[in-house]
C-alpha cells in the first residue's frame, strides 16, 4: 500500500496547508481518504480527482470533509469527464445520513436543502463498525471518541495494514483496532496537558501511548493544529513510543 498526505493541518487549514486528507493505493485501486478544506487543490497538483475509485470520510467535520462540494462541482460540470473507463458515480463511504447531509452542504439555497440530490455522480454507502471491502481493502470501523458519529478505520491489504485513529480521544475500542497494525496514522492536534477535553482529540503523548500499546510498526502523526508547534507534538510521542515516527508533510507517499 502506498498512502499519500494531501493535507495534514488539523481542525482548520493553516497558512499553505491544507486540512484532512489522504490518499491511499494498492493493486491500481485509488481511495480516497476525507477531502478537508484546500484538499482538492492538492489531489488536482498530484493525481486526476476521476482516478479516485471510491472515497471514505470518517467523520463529517468540514476540516474532513469541505471540499466534497468542489468535488461535486468537478464531476458534473467537466467538459470532458473520463467517464468511458470509470464509472460515473464515484462509490462514497461514511457515517449515517451522510448522503443527505453532503447534499445540503452543496445546495445553492437553503429552500432547495432538502430537494437536492447527488446521486447522479456518486453512490453512497454507511460506514458502521465492522468489516467492509472496498475494493482490494478489508475496512474495518471501530467508533471514536468524538463530539460527533466519527469511526476510526484499519485498512488492510495483501498481510499488511494502515490503521487511521481519525479524529477520536484515547478509547480501548481505538487500541484493539490498531493492534498489530504496520502503519499507525494517528491524529495528534495538541500537546498534552490536564485542561484538554477528554473525547475530542489526542495529543502527541496519547498518540505515542496509542502506538506502543497497540505494538505499530510505524507512528505517522497528523491533524496538527496550526498553532501548536509540530516540534512539540513530535517530541511528546516520541518520548513514550520508540519506534520509527514522523509528523507527516503534505505531498509526502509513505509506503505501507
Amino acid at each position: 500500500m502506498r498512502l499519500t498526505i494531501l493535507g495534514c493541518s488539523g481542525s482548520v487549514p493553516g497558512p499553505d496547508a491544507a486540512a484532512s486528507g489522504y490518499l491511499l493505493e494498492a493493486d491500481g485501486f485509488l481511495l480516497g481518504i476525507e477531502l478537508g478544506n484546500g484538499t482538492l487543490a492538492r489531489l488536482q497538483a498530484l493525481r486526476d480527482p476521476f482516478e479516485l475509485d471510491a472515497l471514505v470520510f470518517s467523520h463529517l467535520h468540514p476540516d474532513h470533509c469541505a471540499d466534497f462540494s468542489a468535488l461535486t462541482v468537478l464531476r458534473r460540470y467537466h467538459p470532458d469527464p473520463p467517464y468511458d473507463s470509470r464509472p460515473r458515480r464515484l462509490p462514497v463511504y461514511g457515517p449515517e445520513h451522510a448522503a443527505q447531509r453532503l447534499a445540503n452542504a452543496y445546495a445553492p439555497h437553503e429552500s432547495e436543502r432538502h430537494e437536492t440530490d447527488l446521486s447522479d455522480v456518486f453512490s453512497f454507502h454507511t460506514i458502521s463498525a465492522g468489516s467492509q471491502r472496498i475494493g482490494p481493502f478489508e475496512v474495518t470501523a471501530c467508533a471514536a471518541e468524538h463530539p460527533t458519529v466519527s469511526f476510526g478505520l484499519r485498512f488492510e491489504s495483501d498481510g499488511r495494514s494502515l490503521v487511521y485513529t481519525g479524529d477520536t480521544g484515547p478509547s480501548h475500542e481505538l487500541t484493539r483496532l490498531a493492534s498489530g497494525a504496520d502503519v499507525l496514522l494517528a491524529e495528534a492536534s495538541w500537546t498534552d496537558t490536564p485542561t484538554r477535553p477528554a473525547g475530542v482529540h489526542l495529543s502527541g503523548r496519547q498518540a505515542g501511548e496509542l502506538a506502543r500499546t497497540a505494538g505499530a510498526g510505524r507512528l505517522l502523526l497528523t491533524h496538527i493544529a496550526p498553532w501548536t508547534p509540530r516540534s512539540a507534538v513530535l517530541s511528546e510521542a516520541t518520548r513514550v513510543f520508540d519506534g520509527a515516527t514522523a509528523a507527516v508533510t503534505a505531498g509526502e507517499t509513505y509506503v505501507v
